[in-house]
């Protein structure tokens, strides 16, 4: 219930839905000559795309969030690295047959890396599909494609393809791998999705050292119109908002012992 609730809210609030639902309002308003509502929801809706597109505020979001976690130094051996689904196009790879990367993709990339240098660390996939509408390969089940046309063996890799949120990630990941005393695990992810996985992951009782990549900021913006295009300040602004009231929804509903995990 939970995945769906939070589907459909998710939905309804996003920047550029909400947007179009409040001018859709105002056009509604104004066919039956409520004059103060469609102005209200026209200005509104306004407001909201400006906010969004031409202005920092998607960076100021994310950027604590990509703070929260720094990369610690790496042992000489670890046990396995977890990567956290979310960086492949599911929809297009299902119909192709391939392993295309999205604007996330950095997480299957920084596994590649990190699975050259640590040759005998396996490799866990988390992820399976999060849509409810749309048809796609599960990330788990496209990665074997990606990792073994890297060279990477097969039987070093893990597959988690049942989770559609990251409390499924963090709960279906520990019951696979079975984490033991005393080993360490990799958990890469996208730096502003870290301390939401984090959080998760340890709620679940799974201690995991924090890798984080895909960075979108660089730390420095400040309050500004106009710092990035338009496209690029959207999607910062989405994310931002989506990390914020996952990890709020998350600690109201007891899954979060915190609303902004950090480093212990």
């Amino acid at each position: 219930m939970f995945f769906y609730l939070s589907k459909i809210f998710w939905f309804f609030i996003q920047p550029i839905n909400l947007s179009i639902f409040l001018l859709i309002a105002a056009v509604l308003a104004g066919l039956v000559n409520r004059r103060r509502i469609a102005i209200l929801a026209c200005a509104a809706g306004t407001l909201i795309l400006v906010a969004a597109t031409w202005t920092s505020l998607g960076a100021l979001m994310l950027g604590p969030l990509e703070d929260r976690y720094s990369r610690p130094p790496l042992p000489n051996s670890i046990d396995g690295v977890i990567v956290l689904g979310g960086g492949l196009e599911g929809q297009i790879n299902l119909a192709r047959g391939g392993y295309e990367l999205n604007s996330s993709g950095d997480r299957f990339v920084e596994t590649a890396v990190l699975s050259r240098r640590f040759p005998d660390a396996k490799i866990v996939i988390s992820g399976g599909t999060g849509s409810m509408i749309v048809e796609a390969e599960a990330d788990a089940d496209t990665a074997v494609r990606f990792f073994g046309a890297l060279g990477i063996p097969r039987d070093r890799l893990l597959l988690e393809n049942r989770s559609r949120n990251t409390f499924e990630n963090a709960v279906f990941t520990k019951d696979l791998v079975q984490p033991k005393t005393g080993e360490t695990w990799l958990l890469v992810t996208s730096a502003f999705h870290m301390p939401r996985s984090v959080g998760l992951f340890e709620k679940a009782g799974f201690e995991v050292l924090p890798w984080p990549v895909d960075y979108r900021t660089t730390g420095k913006e400040g309050l500004g119109l106009f710092q990035d295009n338009a496209v690029d300040s959207l999607q910062a602004t989405t994310l931002g908002l989506r990390e914020w009231i996952g990890l709020v929804a998350y600690w109201l509903s007891g899954r979060l012992d915190s609303p902004f995990p950090g480093p212990r």
